[in-house]
């Protein structure tokens, strides 16, 4: 009996597998951005991989730059991908990947087909970035080299994570939650874009890090509106702003209104909810949005307003009420009469509410979203007027 056990184990650990797919770290390029364009009808992808020597080194490196650069052409994106080992010694290797980047072009022609690739690709994780180069391609975008983050990919990533944290116009859109707006009936994805400030050709020498000031930087300014996977225009700073205050993303942030006498009173934001709906009403659609706001008084550049009494918090809960709600209509309105196009979710809205009447507007809806009525309400709530309550400018002749 015992000589059988043997046997059977002997053979049982030949069908055993062990690392059989195993590749060791030298033999990989890891791809911590990438960068998609198009000339003519080609890809060009751009493959910003790692310097190994640079950052593992304990003495600082050796003075060359922490990242190299690949680019290639090719009829599809897995070809081009491929030719990359014509330059690279190793394979490119996706896992670790932090940040996308479509140039300009290539999104007004169409992301689908990267996307497609991306979701096939059993080594990417939904765990990067995705974002738009304005103006821009995004090989320029990721061949710039930053100070602070010795990798530029962490640098796009960590930039856009922190923003998104405390500065309400950007947003970190991850690839499930791209494709998730992509393929949905009632909502059209939106992407914060990236610009490029100075000279490109500055922008890739390492004398651009060791600067005070950079000469070239890489800032996230402005939002992306697509039509399915197609970029079809763009959304200023402050419109991006009020945009996430409608989909109930803002998380910090920082806004003004003016006192009685002249100046201005600096509200910051310390977190914010929409509850955003769409109903029928005699026998059409309409939308409303509510959002409640919390917040601190961070700044008095002003005379004559006393914050110990209530009325002066009171004024400037209203009168923050008053301007938001009207930046964000005519946000809301300048979406619907330029673009037609629904990218905060009316559609989901009305499907949830009244599901046989979405189906009634869901052929022609970004139509339907055009013309349709929205009313907005805002309520702020300010809580502290920080460490100090009236200003020092109040005792000043």
């Amino acid at each position: 009996m015992e000589r059988k056990t043997l046997i059977l184990i002997l053979f049982s650990s030949i069908l055993l597998s062990g690392c059989w797919n195993k590749r060791e770290l030298n033999e990989l390029s890891i791809v911590l951005g990438l960068g998609v364009d198009k000339e003519q009808d080609q890809y060009v992808l751009t493959a910003q991989v790692v310097n190994p020597s640079e950052i593992a080194s304990k003495k600082g490196g050796s003075g060359k730059a922490p990242v190299v650069v690949y680019q290639t052409k090719g009829d599809t994106l897995l070809e081009a991908a491929r030719k990359v080992t014509t330059a690279a010694p190793r394979k490119l290797y996706f896992a670790h990947l932090r940040i996308l980047v479509f140039g300009e072009k290539s999104a007004k022609e169409g992301i689908g087909g990267t996307i497609d690739a991306l979701l096939r690709e059993p080594e990417v994780r939904n765990d990067f970035y995705i974002t738009v180069a304005k103006n821009a391609k995004a090989a320029d975008v990721l061949k710039v080299l930053t100070p602070l983050e010795k990798i530029p990919a962490n640098n796009l990533f960590n930039s856009l994570e922190a923003s998104a944290k405390s500065w309400a116009p950007t947003e970190g859109v991850t690839l499930d939650k791209l494709v998730n707006k992509m393929v949905s009936d009632g909502i059209s994805p939106i992407l914060t874009g990236v610009e490029i400030h100075g000279n490109v050709n500055e922008g890739v020498n390492l004398k651009n890090t060791e600067r005070t000031k950079p000469k070239t930087t890489l800032d996230y300014k402005g939002t992306a509106i697509f039509k399915q996977d197609k970029l079809i225009g763009w959304l200023n700073e402050k419109e991006s702003r009020d945009v996430n205050y409608v989909l109930g993303k803002v998380k910090s942030s920082v806004g003004y209104v003016r006192c009685p006498q002249g100046g201005k009173a600096v509200i910051e934001v310390m977190g914010a909810k929409s509850k955003l709906a769409a109903k029928m009403i005699k026998g059409k659609p309409q939308g409303s949005v509510r959002v409640k706001v919390r917040g601190n008084v961070g700044e008095v550049e002003c005379k004559g307003l006393d914050l110990t009494n209530p009325k002066s918090i009171s004024y400037l809960e209203r009168v923050s009420e008053i301007s938001l709600k009207e930046k964000m209509k005519l946000t809301i309105e300048h979406v619907q009469k330029n673009y037609k196009i629904d990218i905060f979710g009316f559609g989901e809205a009305l499907y949830r509410s009244e599901p046989d009447a979405w189906k009634k507007y869901k052929k022609d809806w970004d139509q339907t979203f055009s013309e349709m009525p929205v009313t907005v309400k805002v309520d702020v709530s300010i809580r502290q007027t920080g460490t100090i309550s009236n200003s020092p400018l109040n005792n000043m002749k």
